[in-house]
C-alpha cells in the first residue's frame, strides 16, 4: 500500500513540473537560449562580455527553476513529517512487547494514516499549481524556500 501511494505523490509531482514546464518554462528558456545565441554574435564583443551577456540571459529561467524546485522541496517535506508524525503514533502504540495482534493493528493504522497524509498533499497541489503559475507569469519568482 506504501508503495501505491508513493506512486500517486510521483505522478502527481510529475504532472505538475510537466505542466509547468508547458505553460511556462519552455518558453524562458526558448528566451534564454535565443538571448544568449545573440550574446555571442558580435565577433568585436570581449570573452567577459559576452560569459556575462550569458549570464545576464540565464539568470530568469534559474530562478524559476529554483522557486518551482523549491516549492515541491516543501511540498514533499510537509508530507513526509506527516507520514513520520503516523509512524511515530504507530510505534508509540506498539509498546514494549507487542504481539503480532497488535502489531497487524498498527501496521494497518500507519498505512490508513499514511493514506490521509497523501491525500491531502494531493489536495493541496492544485492550489499551489495555480500559485506558482501566478509567480511564474509575473516573471519574478521569489526566491527559493529554505527549510
Amino acid at each position: 500500500m506504501v508503495e501505491a501511494q508513493r506512486f500517486r505523490i510521483e505522478q502527481e509531482m510529475t504532472n505538475l513540473v510537466n505542466e509547468l514546464d508547458k505553460s511556462h518554462l519552455r518558453k524562458m528558456q526558448g528566451d534564454m537560449h535565443r538571448c544568449a545565441a545573440k550574446c555571442c554574435d558580435d565577433p568585436q564583443t570581449s570573452l567577459e562580455r559576452v560569459h556575462s551577456c550569458i549570464d545576464t540571459c540565464t539568470a530568469p529561467l534559474n530562478q524559476a527553476n529554483n522557486y518551482v524546485q523549491g516549492e515541491i522541496n516543501h511540498l514533499q517535506n510537509r508530507l513526509q513529517r506527516c507520514v513520520m508524525d503516523c509512524n511515530d503514533y504507530a510505534r508509540d502504540r506498539l509498546g514494549s512487547d507487542p504481539s503480532q495482534e497488535t502489531v497487524d493493528k498498527c501496521t494497518i493504522e500507519f498505512e490508513k494514516c499514511a493514506v490521509k497524509c497523501v491525500d491531502k498533499h494531493i489536495g493541496i497541489i492544485p492550489n499551489m499549481m495555480k500559485t506558482m503559475k501566478s509567480v511564474l507569469a509575473s516573471g519574478k519568482p521569489p526566491p527559493a524556500r529554505s527549510e
